[in-house]
């Protein structure tokens, strides 16, 4: 088994593999690229996405400065819209379902390290997926912490550490996140969604 083979499985794999460092390597490349197209080339932007992300649409909206760590990890659904100086640390599977709204600053960690010292020198790391649900708006500098699932139509507050799964139909805040209030189910008549 490769080490990407291990990485996409979700066990312990060797971070500085050959293969590894590659597929980052030219994830940062095509961000740079990305990144320093002027406002008016947004037809090269899209281009760029689509072949940097696992799954992207036309409609697809990712604003600069964006950074991820390969981009093949990262399935965005319809209508998806990404504000300026998002993250995403894509060694695990990173979905994210239609209509999904993210506010600018915002992180999506899938890395993890193993609290062995000596495995950590070693470069071992290991990786646990992020999915985000349909309609989720996630507000400003927001940081989702491996492992973690949006449910449908939640909403997270400015400034959350999401560090557990959020139900569908809630409003999340806070560090560490949690859930403070129940949203209306109906979201035709829900104008805040």
């Amino acid at each position: 088994m490769t080490e990407k083979e291990k990485m996409l499985s979700q066990q312990f794999y060797d971070a500085s593999d050959d293969e590894l460092e590659q597929a980052r390597f030219n994830a940062k490349q095509h961000c740079h690229l990305f990144n320093q197209l002027a406002p008016n080339e947004s037809e090269k932007q899209r281009e760029i996405i689509h072949q940097l992300l696992g799954t992207s649409y036309d409609d697809t909206t990712i604003l600069p400065w964006f950074i991820c760590d390969y981009g093949f990890n990262i399935h965005v659904g319809k209508r998806f819209f990404a504000n300026h100086n998002t993250t995403i640390l894509d060694c695990a599977k990173v979905t994210f379902d239609d209509d999904v709204l993210i506010g600018p600053n915002c992180s999506f960690y899938t890395a993890c390290h193993p609290l062995d010292a000596k495995l950590r020198m070693q470069g071992i790391e290991f990786a646990k997926p992020i999915t985000v649900g349909k309609g989720v708006w996630i507000g400003g500098n927001v940081t989702v912490l491996p492992g973690v699932t949006i449910g449908d139509y939640a909403v997270i507050g400015a400034g959350s550490v999401v560090t557990k799964d959020i139900p569908s139909y809630t409003l999340a805040v806070g560090n560490p996140c949690r859930v403070i209030k129940l949203l209306d189910q109906d979201t035709k008549t829900n104008k805040s969604l």
